[in-house]
């Protein structure tokens, strides 16, 4: 059994690191709520693009655009794919980071034409030691998530996509549910899908529910509505990584603290044991000198 000191050493060093886990439950629920309310604070103008997409496809159901050019032609084994893996900038962070690998490695074992575009430092070394081919176009910070970073991103794959160097183009990010759920989950972004923009109204029916004029032409229209569309739905899936790190971390964090809470009673009770015989062994000590002087005399 290990000494006083020793236990008082464990005592303190299990103290210092609660403080640490402690103060980063704190930084991290501080920049959680700030990412929640700049997503909340864009989200209308994001859902206003999506309406208004809605409502030229609504008009013109039987058109033909370049974002929504499925490539039926290429066959699926011969499709270059690109996948964007949104990571965090550091580890602490439960099972956030390993999750969304989980779903790239998944992808890319199926897909052999695959090209991957990694943001965060744990992604890029992550993949750089399973010496995977990773695009180093986007080497940028996930922290503190902005429309610059989203607008280059998206410009770039949309790029990718009209030159026919991509076929398709996914996100794999970390979406937050509730405040305990966070779920990794992988969108696509081009070639964009018709059912998306469709409600369930819609669905059902096939109705016009006001007339409108496109100047000069709906085609012209989603030329300039879809890259902003793009542009918003990937700021949105930084934002909820960004949110999604930070709450995995404090749920890391005080887990972390509460099982230092769990050790410090254990070591404790432990303390208090060596103590104690320590005491008992000093009270034996002296009883024994007392006798021996007693009979001496």
């Amino acid at each position: 059994m290990a000494n006083a000191k020793e236990i008082q050493s464990r005592i303190k060093s299990i103290q210092d690191t609660m403080k640490i886990t402690n103060a980063m439950y704190m930084i991290s629920s501080s920049k959680m709520k700030r990412a929640k309310k700049i997503l909340a604070d864009t989200e209308p103008y994001f859902y206003g693009i999506q309406s208004a997409i809605s409502r030229v496809l609504r008009h013109m159901p039987d058109m033909e655009h370049k974002y929504f050019d499925n490539r039926e032609n290429i066959p699926s084994a011969e499709r270059k794919k690109g996948y964007i893996v949104v990571s965090a900038d550091k580890g602490l962070a439960g099972a956030y980071n390993h999750n969304v690998f989980r779903i790239a490695e998944e992808c890319l074992k199926k897909d052999t034409h695959a090209q991957l575009f990694v943001l965060g430092e744990v992604g890029r070394q992550y993949f750089a030691k399973k010496n995977m081919d990773v695009d180093m176009n986007f080497r940028f910070t996930v922290q503190k998530p902005t429309m610059h970073r989203a607008r280059v991103i998206s410009e770039e794959m949309i790029n990718r996509y009209l030159k026919k160097e991509l076929d398709e183009v996914y996100i794999i990010y970390t979406r937050m549910v509730n405040a305990v759920s966070m779920e990794a989950e992988m969108d696509q972004l081009l070639p964009l899908k018709r059912n998306t923009f469709h409600t369930s109204a819609q669905l059902i029916m096939d109705i016009h529910q006001e007339e409108i004029e496109m100047v000069p032409s709906a085609e012209e229209i989603l030329n300039h509505i879809v890259p902003n569309y793009l542009h918003g739905f990937i700021y949105g899936c930084l934002v909820e990584s960004y949110a999604s790190e930070h709450n995995s971390r404090m749920m890391a964090m005080d887990a972390a603290t509460s099982s230092a809470k769990e050790m410090l009673k254990e070591l404790s009770i432990q303390y208090n044991r060596v103590r104690q015989a320590a005491i008992t062994q000093e009270i034996t000590e002296v009883i024994g000198g007392a006798k021996a002087q007693k009979n001496k005399g």
